[in-house]
Formats: C-alpha cells, structure tokens, sequence
C-alpha cells in the first residue's frame, strides 16, 4: 500500500484552516490492520491548547446504523432467526395487522420499504418512548415497498427494534454482546457517556436548552429522545475501534469468539440490492459518491456529525475520516468535497 500521506495531511490540514471542521482524526488500512493514521487540528476552538488525538471520542452519528444495526442483522441473519425477504408480519406481532407488516427487512436495508420520510418522533408521537415505539410500527406507508430509494432514519430505527425483538435484549446490550465485545471495541457504546469519557469526546453542535455544546451526548435528537439508544445514532466510539470493525469486514471469520456475522453477510451486504432503482445501494451500505462500482467497489457510510468510512474488499482497503464539522456547520458541501478528496487519497 503506498498513500501519498503529505497530501492527505495537507488537505485535511486545510479543512482546518478553512474553518470546515475544527480538528479531524483519520487512518487507511487493509485485512492486516492499520498502515497509515493521523490527527490535526483542535479538539474545541474555545481551547486551542488541546489538540485533536488520535484516541479522541466522537459522536459518530449515522455509523451507529452500521456499527449497532447492519451488524447485529447480520447475526440474526447467520443465526438464521431473520429471513431478509419475509414480510415482518409473518413473525412479527406488534406489526401485524398494521402497514408495516408487508416490508421486509431487505427493504429497510435498502431504504425502499416506503416509510415515512418525517423523523420528528417528538412531534409526531410525544416523548414517551412506548408512544414513539408504537407511533413508529403502526404509521401508514408513504409510498408501497420496493417502488423507490428514500433515505430515511425510520429505516435503521425500526431494525433496531426488530433486532431487540429477535434478540430479546436492548439494543445496546446486543450489540456490545454480539459485535464490540468480541472484537475489543471497548471504547464503542451508545451514550450519554461518563463525565470522565465526555471530557475526551469532541463536541458537537450548541444544545439549545443550556447553550453548551454537546459533549458526550448525542447530537441526534431522536436519540436523545430514546434514552441514548437506538438504531438511527446514538453510539460513541473512537478511531481504532472503527479500524478494527473495518478490517475484520475485510477478514471475517465466524467462529465462537468473533462477531455472530462472517464473509457471507458483508458479501451479501456490499452489491447492488436495489435493481434499476437510483440510487443504488447495498445493505445500509452504498457505492462511494464518484466511483464506477463495477470497477472501484468502494463502499461508505456517513454521519451527520462529520464521520465517514470506507471499504473495499476488491482492493483489501478500508478508511476512517472523523471530523466534528456540526462545531462549525451545517452546510454539507464543504464536507462533502473533503470527504471524496480523501477518499480519492485513501484508495489512490
């Protein structure tokens, strides 16, 4: 593997400069672990003395969709307590008899199932967690299942409570059992963190409600709602932690000590699943922006906050870009110029 590693310390370097993110950590690799890392910038502008590091805790958003959700599917999948084509009124109780029960679990993981687009769950049902779980199962469709890709977080909160259906436990207490434990991503847990782990992590965006920047606890409202925990965000982890999932995808190997998912989940997961449907996408998993899949087969996933990761069976690359863009920002764009400039760097 041969990075251009001045160039990527440089760009993101700029990123800094140009006030898109105030610090950012990173690291490349392949099935045989890390081969390239780095951090620049600050950790929080209102304290310029302390840099970014390398073992900083980020509110990683959307990966939780991978990290907590597409994986603990996948070992209900492998278990076999999952068909991905069965519609979940077949086994599933508090669906039945309601509009979810013609959507399969494929079409969550491929954000065609039709749900809602709306993911205000506190204006749309209240703040209490049974109301929002029943408001969420029991809504009409927005459209049949399978006639488009939508993106929407209902997708990936509904798994989490189909996977906590399946599993008979939280959905946190599954995944750390299932995934993080067996890995030794000890640093990877959905929040609010500890005091003493908040004071590592590095901020999001102001909390309205004290007029803080949120530090250790979800910047997802929606997970803040639920406790902490759920399938849209919620999870904090750091960037070794993320490099160890990653490279295991490269590698997996189902045995009693590894995660309950193998090689044929992430081969399952990372094809095109949605047909002539645009656009294209795998299992919550979707062809990096600006790649030629049939040739690239680059595979990312975003979040919110200003995380992204990358995997690539075809070249045995996977790569980490963490920000806390939200401390800056809203506005997607620059981000997004970034991310696929260091995604060109990182598989070059």
């Amino acid at each position: 593997m041969t990075l251009d590693l001045d160039r990527i310390h440089q760009f993101l370097q700029g990123g800094v400069h140009d006030k898109v993110y105030p610090g950012a950590v990173w690291a490349v690799g392949d099935n045989q672990g890390t081969r390239a890392s780095g951090a620049m910038g600050v950790l929080d502008p209102a304290q310029p003395e302390e840099p970014m590091q390398p073992d900083t805790v980020f509110d990683v958003a959307s990966l939780t969709k991978i990290l907590a959700v597409w994986s603990t599917i996948g070992t209900l999948v492998e278990d076999g307590k999952l068909e991905l084509d069965a519609p979940l009124g077949d086994f599933w109780p508090e669906v039945n008899g309601h509009p979810l029960a013609a959507v399969t679990a494929l079409h969550l993981l491929t954000h065609s199932a039709g749900v809602p687009l709306r993911a205000n769950l506190r204006n749309l049902y209240g703040t209490d967690p049974q109301y929002v779980r029943d408001g969420v199962l029991h809504e009409a469709l927005h459209r049949p299942p399978g006639e488009a890709v939508e993106y929407t977080d209902r997708a990936a909160l509904i798994l989490g409570y189909l996977t906590e259906h399946l599993s008979g436990q939280s959905l946190d207490v599954y995944a750390t059992k299932r995934v993080w434990a067996p890995l030794g991503m000890s640093q990877t847990r959905f929040g609010p963190l500890p005091t003493e782990l908040s004071l590592h992590c590095a901020p999001t965006e102001v909390d309205d409600s004290t007029g803080n920047h949120l530090r250790g606890t979800a910047h997802d409202f929606s997970a803040r709602l639920l406790s902490g925990v759920c399938g849209i965000a919620g999870t904090f982890s750091v960037l070794e932690d993320l490099a160890v999932f990653l490279r295991y995808m490269l590698k997996p190997a189902k045995t009693t000590e590894s995660p309950g998912f193998g090689s044929d989940w992430v081969k399952e997961s990372l094809q095109i699943r949605t047909k002539t449907m645009s656009p294209p996408r795998g299992l919550f998993w979707h062809p990096a922006p600006g790649t030629a899949h049939e040739t690239e087969d680059i595979w990312v996933h975003y979040g919110f906050t200003g995380t992204g990761m990358w995997v690539s069976p075809a070249n045995n690359r996977w790569a980490v870009l963490l920000t806390n863009k939200l401390y800056y920002t809203r506005d997607r764009e620059p981000l997004t110029r970034v991310r696929n400039a260091f995604r060109s760097l990182a598989f070059a």
